[in-house]
């Protein structure tokens, strides 16, 4: 007989059960190793009471995967997926199968993090250098970094790296008219707080007359209008000034490259190589340089050094973390990159190598020429003879018309005023789609074979590209689906990411990036839809950009939150921008002081800095906390200036502080604005609210608390959340200027693509499952700090000797006693299988560990076990067992290779290199390279695909 239990009690498990790592009796046993009864009890110990939050969360109640993916499908279904011919700097196009599917929906490589321990990201880190020598190729610039944010961004990025580097002393950045205007948007964001002066011109007449530090200009225009800016360039440069010239990667596949046309500085997006729309974002952004600004660049840049054995092996170069070093110094607020996307851009390139890359090019040209040649024939005014993808039409009084009658033909085009019209051709474009433009237009009987046949080209003779590009092996050596598939194996295979083990990085969150939840992702009614859609084709996107609205605010206890930021430090960026609009609209033009304790991350100086705050830091106690009294003097010396604090909570140390809301209300006194920056927010979901603790201001990372992946190395969504006082100075829309604060982004809602993934987190966990998920993030780091503490002492705890969601633990007394240093204690956990946890930070020579609530007890456990192994190895060099120059910590990583080398000359042995423990003798990790020479590698800078003798014995 069959058991006939309640229907109720047969349902799927909640998918928090799934999401959290430990069950129940895994959690009894941690709660036993840290001597609590229940997690209820530790939580009342852990976090302050004055602090927490009363009742639950309110949000809807958990669904389940499949429901959650159905109201999804409900959403994604209304939204209309028109033939997208809008263009400004957004292109449809085909991302090949095989990318798709083995490496954009890969969790090999969507869970991935930044490459800051290279020797277990060779395999992305050669993706990047590909990434790199396509941009550095198309461009003809010497250096490319590994990516930026977005076009818009990169060109603001540009614009004071021309400042900083150039000789000028003006503060006027020229402007081509022609230029995208988001990017314009943005630029004015990004330069008034700077002191920088915009200057629009339409550089088709020349340069303005007046001082400039630099121009930019934008190549192919915004109109689609293509032309020769050598001129304007020596011009330039005879003033002094540099140029930065935004650029279309798939036009400089058949036009002249920057480079080699004057530019110093190129900047752009990738996402026509292969990259949905996603509704604005996430796209790789691309900038290069000539040699001599390699080391000014912003973000990120893979170079290639070598490792113990002298062998190439790639790494990051020059700016790794340099925020965390230069600090208010810092050359930009960016400490990521675009990896996932910049990795799909190249290999889109590799597969499609300069041949494919032409043939595609050539095809989207030849659709706008002859759409030009059927609007020229019909009597429709086509401005610009020279053009690559852009086609300007004029039409007097009827641009409404137009763009309304193409609507109806299931194709959107762009209206740029009431006498104009824009259509933008791109990979996807077909002899329909003209032949619907042309009705729209009022042209019929147009024979699109006659025109083909008859349509002359519009890329002037003096801009053809007469350069090669794309000449390394890799760009020629996996044209089949076979060979393609064989390489991204083989570089995933090399790397370490979530889907091999735990990832324990403190302060980074790596937590289950849930297959529920990035399946939407690719579905054609979200990844197709351009970012200036008309609002009424994007219903199901505004509906679930206004749920995960409403759901943050109430989650943080704000009562707005902005979704533009595409990056945390973007993010930041908004929130400092906003507390100073505050200031001003309340006629305290001189509040510009922010005061930022000693252990907060790099970026917060560099923010307020460029949001035009001058930063005062605050000390910390003995116990990493913010020294209240030092706080209090420095209020008192900057009363009158004071703009704001930024402070980290849970603090940077890891530990709930017991004096938060006492500082918010010091500087509340003071006349400022509290900023709480959400990096840790993964302790306080449903048991906290910063913006009812005291804070004015927080931005979140949707790609560490929300479950949006790293991508290898890259942001997911850092949205700003405002009390309602600073809810008018959000991100205003980047084609709109009547907000009071313009925008970061290019794209109206950032990296809206991306948002379907926290929307389904938070749909799925409920208000519970949220809060559980948080309870069980502070369990496991507590667990994890109480193994390890015998071993290696915690640096800070708060009461009772908890600590929130990870804790440091602190090796230098070890390395002073024994030699062994952080680095060694990282290499190592390789040879063990593990990522490192975050090295030196905040405090030099100690390990940030953060275990997140993901990780089941068998994991954490497996970790544990891996350090206490390496803390008796430690003790073998202690003792003499080891040699202090040449032991298994000093040796790591071992590679396979050396292993099996026939001159082992090491004292200690193989096996002890190789298997520490047992269990390794089961799906052992091997790390491709030993380890990496960084200061070799800045002394000889190589950052693009260097030849094939290279890799040569």
């Amino acid at each position: 007989m069959t058991d006939r239990s309640p229907l109720r009690d047969l349902s799927a498990p909640p998918f928090a059960t799934r999401h959290i790592g430990p069950d129940d009796a895994e959690q009894a046993r941690m709660l036993e190793a840290v001597g609590y009864a229940s997690v209820a009890d530790l939580v009342a110990v852990a976090v302050p009471e004055l602090i927490r939050a009363e009742g639950p969360l309110e949000l809807p109640g958990a669904a389940s995967e499949t429901e959650a993916i159905a109201e999804l499908r409900a959403l994604a279904s209304r939204n209309q997926v028109l033939t997208s011919m809008i263009g400004l700097g957004y292109h449809d196009t085909i991302t090949p199968a095989v990318i798709r599917r083995n490496l954009l929906e890969n969790p090999g490589w969507y869970t991935a993090y930044t490459p800051y321990q290279p020797e277990i990201s060779q395999g992305r880190l050669e993706a990047l250098l590909n990434f790199q020598t396509v941009i550095s190729d198309l461009t003809g610039l010497d250096v490319a970094g590994a990516s930026l944010l977005d076009e818009a961004t990169a060109a603001a990025e540009a614009m004071t790296l021309a400042r900083r580097a150039g000789r000028a002393k003006s503060p006027v950045f020229v402007v081509d008219a022609d230029t995208l205007p988001q990017t314009k948007a943005v630029l004015a964001t990004r330069a008034e707080p700077l002191g920088i002066e915009l200057a629009e011109a339409d550089l088709a007449e020349g340069l303005p007359d007046g001082e400039l530090f630099a121009v930019l200009v934008q190549y192919p225009g915004a109109s689609g209008r293509l032309k020769d800016f050598r001129a304007v360039a020596d011009e330039a440069h005879a003033r002094g000034a540099l140029v930065v010239a935004a650029a279309d990667l798939l036009a400089l596949t058949l036009t002249e490259a920057p480079g080699f046309l004057g530019a110093d500085i190129a900047v752009g997006s990738s996402q026509r190589f292969g990259v949905p729309l996603g509704f604005g974002g996430p796209h790789a952004a691309y900038m290069s340089v000539r040699e001599g600004l390699q080391r000014q660049m912003p973000g990120r840049l893979v170079g290639v050094s070598q490792d113990a054995d002298g062998r190439p092996a790639y790494r990051l170069a020059l700016q790794t973390r340099e925020q965390h070093i230069r600090r208010e110094k810092a050359t930009s607020n960016i400490c990521t990159a675009q990896v996932l996307l910049a990795v799909i851009a190249g290999m889109y390139a590799v597969y499609h190598g300069p041949e494919g890359l032409r043939l595609i090019a050539r095809r989207v040209h030849r659709h706008a020429a002859i759409l030009a040649a059927g609007l020229r024939g019909g009597g429709v005014e086509v401005v610009h003879d020279a053009f690559f993808d852009t086609v300007l039409a004029r039409v007097p009084g009827r641009a409404a018309g137009v763009v309304s009658a193409a609507r109806d033909r299931g194709v959107n085009l762009r209206l740029v005023d009431a006498d104009h019209v824009g259509v933008t051709c791109d990979e996807k474009t077909t002899g329909d789609h003209l032949t619907a433009v042309w009705e729209a237009f009022g042209v019929d009987g147009v024979v699109l074979d006659d025109l083909d046949t008859a349509a002359s080209d519009a890329l002037p003779a003096e801009l053809l590209r007469t350069t090669d590009y794309l000449t390394h092996p890799v760009f020629h050596s996996h044209r089949s689906e076979t060979a393609m598939l064989r390489y991204l194996r083989r570089l995933q295979d090399k790397d370490i990411a979530l889907d091999r083990s735990m990832i324990p990085l403190g302060s980074c969150t790596m937590k289950l990036n849930a297959t529920t939840e990035m399946e939407p992702i690719t579905w054609p009614e979200l990844a197709g839809i351009h970012p200036y859609a008309p609002a009424d084709q994007v219903g199901g996107y505004l509906a679930l950009i206004g749920d995960l609205e409403r759901w943050l605010a109430e989650v943080t206890g704000y009562d707005a939150v902005s979704l533009q930021p595409n990056a945390g430090s973007q993010g930041e960026f908004a929130g400092l921008l906003a507390i100073r609009a505050y200031h001003r609209a309340n006629g305290e033009l001189e509040r510009d002081v922010c005061l930022i304790p000693s252990s907060a991350h790099g970026t917060n100086a560099a923010s307020a800095v460029m949001a035009g705050m001058r930063v005062v830091v605050v000390a910390c106690d003995d116990q990493g906390n913010v020294d209240v009294a030092d706080l209090d003097a420095k209020i008192a010396k900057h009363r009158d200036r004071l703009a704001a604090i930024m402070v980290t909570y849970p603090s940077t140390h890891g530990v709930y502080e017991e004096t938060i809301t006492a500082i918010c209300e010091r500087v509340h006194e003071a006349g400022g604005q509290v900023y709480v920056d959400g990096a840790n927010l993964n302790a306080l979901v449903g048991l906290a609210k910063p913006g009812a603790f005291g804070a004015d201001v927080s931005h979140l990372n949707l790609h560490k608390t929300f479950c949006i992946p790293h991508g290898g190395g890259g942001p997911g969504v850092g949205p700003v959340a405002v009390r309602a006082h600073l809810a008018p100075y959000l991100p205003g829309h980047p084609l709109e200027d009547d907000a009071p604060v313009g925008p970061v982004s290019a794209a109206p809602y950032g990296s809206a693509g991306i948002l379907p993934i926290s929307w389904a987190y938070v749909r799925m966990m409920g208000g519970e499952g949220l809060k559980a998920a948080t309870e069980q993030a502070i369990l496991s780091a507590n667990y994890l700090a109480r193994r390890l503490a015998p071993h290696y002492p915690v640096l800070y705890t708060g009461r009772e000797g908890l600590v929130a969601h990870e804790c440091i633990v602190d090796l230098r007394q070890i390395t002073k006693e024994t030699g062994v240093t952080v680095d060694d204690v990282a290499k190592r956990l390789v040879d063990y299988g593990f990522h490192a946890p975050t090295m030196s930070f905040p405090v030099a020579g100690t390990l940030m560990i953060e275990p997140t609530e993901s990780e089941d007890l068998a994991e954490l456990d497996r970790f544990c076990d891996a350090m206490i192994a390496i803390r008796g190895e430690i003790a073998k060099v202690a003792s003499g067992a080891y040699d202090r120059a040449d032991n298994p910590l000093r040796g790591a990583p071992h590679t396979a290779d050396c292993l099996v080398a026939d001159d082992w000359k090491h004292p200690y042995t193989r096996t002890e290199a190789a298997y520490p423990v047992p269990a390794l003798r089961e799906g052992k990790y091997w790390s491709p390279v030993r380890r990496i020479d960084q200061a070799y590698g800045d002394r000889n800078l190589v950052c693009s695909c260097p030849p094939l003798e290279a890799y040569e014995d």
